[in-house]
């Protein structure tokens, strides 16, 4: 299987982050788990994440440098937890995450962006 260095890690690393937004944050709703349970079932669920976060960096490492991937990492993981606590928490996103996550998204385009003349 030939896997494309560019577009596999962006891939695994949505897939890990699914799981692990749902590892720190599924157990927010419904009736409340004692706390030792909710760990211990949140660190099962993180354990899937990282059968898809390592070999994403290891992957995407060929053509993307550290920085442009944790930072890759950081806005994939802002649009799942958006999209994760809107349909699965019923949370509203408000203008102030707006602005805020345009903030990172601006940050993001200078790591990918390179050195500044």
């Amino acid at each position: 299987m030939i896997l494309n260095p560019y577009l596999t890690p962006i891939l695994l690393l949505v897939g890990s982050n699914l799981f692990m937004t749902y590892a720190w944050y599924g157990h927010l709703k419904g009736d409340p788990k004692p706390l030792w349970f909710a760990v211990l079932a949140s660190w099962g669920v993180a354990f899937f994440e990282y059968w898809l976060a390592v070999p994403a960096n290891r992957i995407g490492h060929q053509v993307y440098s550290a920085a442009e991937l944790k930072t890759m990492q950081e806005v994939i993981t802002l649009a799942v937890f958006a999209g994760f606590s809107v349909l699965y928490l019923g949370e509203k996103l408000t203008l102030n995450h707006g602005v805020g996550f345009a903030f990172i998204a601006l940050g993001a385009f200078f790591i990918f962006k390179g050195p500044i003349p």
